[in-house]
């Protein structure tokens, strides 16, 4: 009799862990590195993975860099290349952070709410804090998440000709829209 409540409370206390935490694969990060010079460096990845802790906010994505879609080959073949991101090397990107006005979004109720964003941010295998502003629109059971902010190439210590001739931004602009399901 005891084996069975035991059993029991650990898959009541399993089953409200998962109801927690959010995991989705409906992501969409777009990278914007146009100049003047050069209008084409801007790519989708639609293969994000995300993560929403419900009872935290804590929130988390991983992306497969080779996954970026550019509309010139070309372009999409510098970006991989072992002179820019070298995604064969450094094959995903990932943030980990939190919203940390959390507290003010209820998700029991429709509506947009502000989110604070701060984390930290891994691309070329160089790790930085990120601090955004973005979005939480719940909607019936459907939360999305979005946010924009600009990084410094520099600072992941990405470098290439394109760059230091102007043909693709030393801040080029991310976007992130995932939706939690």
């Amino acid at each position: 009799m005891k084996k069975t409540i035991l059993i029991l409370a650990l898959a009541l206390s399993s089953a409200t862990m998962f109801a927690q935490k959010k995991i989705t694969t409906s992501g969409v990060i777009n990278f914007n590195a146009t100049t003047s010079l050069d209008p084409l460096p801007k790519a989708d990845n639609k293969t994000v993975v995300a993560a929403l802790d419900t009872k935290t906010g804590a929130i988390a994505f991983e992306v497969i860099m080779k996954s970026f879609s550019f509309a010139n080959p070309m372009m999409q073949d510098h970006f991989n290349s072992s002179s820019w991101l070298d995604t064969d090397k450094f094959p995903t990107s990932t943030f980990k952070g939190n919203i940390t006005n959390f507290s003010t979004v209820n998700l029991k109720k429709d509506g947009t709410y502000p989110a604070d964003v701060r984390g930290d941010l891994t691309i070329h295998g160089v790790t930085k804090s990120v601090t955004t502003k973005g979005t939480i629109v719940v909607s019936g059971k459907i939360i999305a998440a979005n946010a924009a902010f600009t990084v410094q190439v520099a600072d992941y210590g990405i470098t290439g000709q394109a760059i230091d001739a102007g043909k693709v931004t030393k801040e080029p602009k991310i976007t992130v829209a995932i939706e939690f399901k």
